[in-house]
């Protein structure tokens, strides 16, 4: 393990960092991405990813290195000016890793997945990838169009599930075909009643793989053509539409009722 102590603003490396913390696509051209607080950080380590790098801020660090001067073997040391600096947050964290981006992964067929069709929110990603490994979804499959799923803002909304599953981006539709899964779609407006199919043993199909569309136009109609199955979300108070997040939310937990394991 070695410390370093860095001062200068101007420093390559923090450059580097910048382009990772605040580029939605930076982890592509540098196959790394970064983390940055402790609970992220924490969950990677928990999933058995081993930081190539771990940087602290100076009024952090004394209390740190107990807990953390063995987490990589390069660790960097800064004001917390330019850890600030580093940050896209808000209110910066005290810690960050940088970990190397997992290998692209491909299509796993009969694995239970959740498919992106032009989601674009970062915060509304990251929801889902929440939601999907909660509820038992080991893939999720990203068709282009889709927000970059290891973008700063996807990870943090995320919350480390990024880590306990296999993701995979860029696909085209026939790229689906892969899954050999039952794909369901959801409508506001048509149908069969996702209450009455939790309630009818068997109704849902499991393994499958659940569909969730762009925040306005929905599922496109060639993936819609695609689905054994379409439900719609009762919704009694009158709204219009779900937002996606949430309506995946309640999918896949159905998901859960349906095969009896809540």
């Amino acid at each position: 393990m070695t410390i370093t102590h860095i001062t200068s603003p101007a420093n390559p490396l923090l450059k580097e960092l910048r382009r990772l913390a605040q580029d939605s696509t930076a982890y592509r051209k540098q196959g790394r991405v970064w983390l940055e607080g402790d609970h992220l950080c924490e969950a990677a380590t928990a999933r058995g990813l081993q930081p190539e790098l771990a940087v602290f801020s100076e009024a952090y660090w004394p209390v740190a290195q107990g807990k953390y001067a063995q987490a990589a073997i390069k660790i960097i040391v800064l004001p917390y000016s330019l850890f600030a600096s580093i940050s896209a947050l808000e209110s910066p964290g005290n810690m960050g890793y940088v970990v190397a981006l997992p290998a692209q992964a491909t299509v796993q067929a009969q694995l239970p997945s959740v498919v992106l069709d032009r989601v674009q929110d970062a915060g509304n990603v990251g929801s889902i990838l929440r939601s999907a490994a909660a509820f038992g979804f080991k893939q999720v499959l990203a068709l282009k169009g889709t927000a970059a799923l290891w973008a700063p803002k996807v990870l943090r909304a995320g919350m480390g599930a990024h880590f306990g599953l296999q993701l995979v981006e860029g696909l085209a539709l026939a790229d689906l075909d892969e899954l050999a899964l039952p794909l369901l779609v959801t409508s506001s407006h048509q149908g069969q009643p996702l209450e009455a199919l939790c309630r009818t043993p068997g109704a849902l199909p499991w393994p499958c793989a659940w569909a969730m569309g762009h925040e306005g136009q929905g599922v496109s109609d060639e993936l819609a053509a695609r689905a054994q199955l379409a439900v719609r979300i009762a919704q009694p108070g009158g709204e219009e539409s779900l937002n996606v997040a949430a309506a995946a939310a309640i999918c896949l937990h159905a998901s859960v009722l349906g095969r009896g394991t809540a």
